[in-house]
């Protein structure tokens, strides 16, 4: 019965995932270097929307006066901007806002590094628009900001999600299963990390392609199951989960890129975010299993229903392959 439950919630997944698209998580980037005393450089990152640049700027005290560089660059979904910064006053103590930032639904990440060698990093969002920069630099900071945004990250990451749970079709018993998620999580730990200190490398289109082509292979191996048909991805899921995880690893990095990393803090930032990661994975499962606990008395769902969710899962990840497949070559 806790089968059946789970498959129709994961069905119900499937008629969701098609509005969604993958690493939408595009959050505004400041990064902002002091290249003299108390005169600054910033390159402001905007990410655009069905081809609009979204209305927000940075701001500062009036003390501070910024001025455009001329010369926007147009960059993978960002228009880049560039400004100099300078006044009577440094920026410790000081407080920064994103004008416009409450009437948007995206977030901005800031990075400061000063000539003493102090850095921040901080994550603004509609509702917290501002923040005052510390007089003394926090590594607390960079945790807050990363962890939240690799939870945020793996949530919004419908593909990933729809990997998972098309993972938890094919593992039986609670040990398996947490093998698996475990062997998941090392998987892409690995590509991650690789990928970010620049050891190794891969195009974002063909992976994104291949990611959905795993989730379509594990969709394909549980109606298998189903049909009483044993395989290797059956028998020893988390051999699966694993090699599939190296190359979600590198959906992870991708959009790591996209958001930004302190460069003094890309370690400590690295491992927060990976964390992050994980936290919303395991709240993803957590959040089925507790509604199939909850679900469990009230519904009686028929044999067929984790076919059905896999064909739910495979025919979503199989539309994906072929929008990916138009996105890279044409």
């Amino acid at each position: 019965m806790i089968l059946r439950l789970l498959s129709a919630l994961l069905l119900c997944l499937c008629t969701l995932a098609p509005q969604a698209r993958a690493h939408e998580i595009r959050p505004a980037f400041l990064q902002i270097d002091e290249v003299a005393p108390q005169r600054y450089e910033l390159l402001w990152k905007v990410p655009t929307r069905d081809g609009m640049v979204q209305n927000i700027r940075p701001a500062f005290d009036p003390g501070l006066t910024l001025t455009p560089v001329p010369g926007e660059t147009l960059v993978e979904g960002f228009v880049l901007f560039r400004y100099g910064l300078s006044g009577g006053t440094g920026l410790p103590g000081t407080e920064l806002r994103i004008d416009g930032l409450d009437r948007t639904t995206i977030d901005t990440l800031v990075n400061v590094a000063l000539l003493d060698g102090t850095h921040h990093s901080f994550l603004l969002r509609p509702r917290e628009p501002a923040v005052t920069i510390p007089e003394t630099p926090s590594a607390w900071a960079v945790v807050q900001t990363y962890t939240r945004l690799g939870a945020q990250h793996i949530l919004e990451g419908v593909d990933h999600l729809t990997f998972v749970a098309a993972l938890m079709l094919i593992v039986r018993g609670w040990p398996m299963l947490l093998k698996t998620v475990t062997a998941f999580t090392v998987a892409h730990s690995i590509t991650l990390a690789l990928a970010t200190f620049g050891y190794v490398s891969l195009p974002p289109p063909p992976v994104e392609t291949l990611i959905a082509l795993s989730i379509l292979l594990v969709a394909v191996e549980a109606i298998h199951l189903r049909r009483g048909r044993s395989s290797l991805a059956t028998r020893w899921p988390w051999l699966v989960a694993f090699a599939f995880g190296l190359l979600h690893g590198f959906g992870f990095a991708g959009a790591l890129v996209k958001i930004g990393l302190p460069q003094t803090d890309i370690p400590l930032a690295l491992l927060f975010f990976n964390i992050g990661v994980e936290l919303g994975q395991l709240a993803f499962i957590g959040g089925l299993l507790a509604l199939v606990v909850l679900l469990r008395r009230l519904v009686a769902l028929p044999r067929a229903a984790p076919v059905a969710a896999a064909y739910g899962i495979g025919t979503v990840a199989t539309f994906w392959v072929f929008e990916r497949l138009e996105g890279m070559f044409f």
